[in-house]
């Protein structure tokens, strides 16, 4: 059963996602050009739905606990730097490729500017020194795991969901966490899937924040270290994931 404040955490987090989509919608700032972008299949969609998710998350995470709407915000203002910019290399490998090479990328700004808030939001949530780097490893990996598997549309909405439902059933924080990353997700999901809009970097950053936090709030160490070590693992492979993710909906 779902308590009282992680239902209003749903409900905040998507009425302010459907609202924040719909205002950007109509006056995009800068112009709809600066927002519209082709989707695999060619079509035109916009990027509203990255922002107003970031939004709605961060807002009802920072209700939660302050530091989690924090990582929420950083994430989604990373990701929101790798949009404008837009560099479409994807991985780890890439980006530090291309920083070996002396190129500092916008991926590589994202990926060190998301882990450093992680690590921020991670002291601020646990107390020893072994579990707040274990928080920062999970809110991190999160936030690029969501991403690796926005290649299609609804992927990244519908893996948060998938991921994040179970967390409902907990009680406090975590539950409360989860609930924003959820009605985040349920609130573009509709628009994702009719490809009218897309999450970009932006949105997926920030719902995977979102979904690490929760999973933060809601485990101990051993839950901590499990975590972590699939995240990474994750990561390792995630050229590998983001191909299965495509290949799934494809077919």
């Amino acid at each position: 059963m779902i308590d009282t404040r992680t239902f209003r955490s749903l409900v905040l987090a998507a009425a302010l996602t459907r609202t924040g989509q719909a205002l950007l919608r109509v006056g995009p700032p800068g112009g709809r050009e600066r927002w519209e972008r082709r989707n695999h299949a060619g079509r035109t969609v916009g990027l509203y739905a990255g922002p107003a998710a970031a939004l709605g998350a961060a807002v009802a995470a920072g209700r939660a606990h302050p530091a989690a709407g924090f990582a929420v915000l950083a994430a989604g203002a990373c990701g929101a730097y790798d949009d404008a910019a837009g560099d479409h290399r994807r991985g780890f490998r890439a980006h530090l490729g291309a920083l070996r090479s002396g190129e500092v990328t916008s991926g590589a700004v994202k990926l060190f500017g998301i882990s450093a808030a992680a690590l921020v939001a991670g002291s601020r949530m646990k107390e020893r020194p072994l579990d707040r780097l274990l928080a920062g490893v999970v809110i991190a990996g999160s936030a690029h795991l969501v991403n690796l598997l926005d290649v299609r549309p609804g992927r990244a909405a519908g893996a948060v969901l998938a991921l994040g439902a179970p967390g409902l059933v907990r009680a406090g924080t975590g539950a409360e966490l989860a609930a924003g990353a959820l009605g985040a997700a349920a609130a573009v999901l509709p628009d994702d899937l009719g490809e009218r809009v897309m999450l970009g970097d932006t949105g997926a950053h920030a719902l995977g924040a979102a979904l690490g936090a929760a999973v933060v709030a809601g485990n101990r160490r051993a839950g901590l270290l499990a975590h972590a070590v699939a995240l990474v693992a994750a990561a390792r492979h995630g050229d590998r994931l983001s191909a299965w993710a495509g290949a799934r909906v494809s077919g």
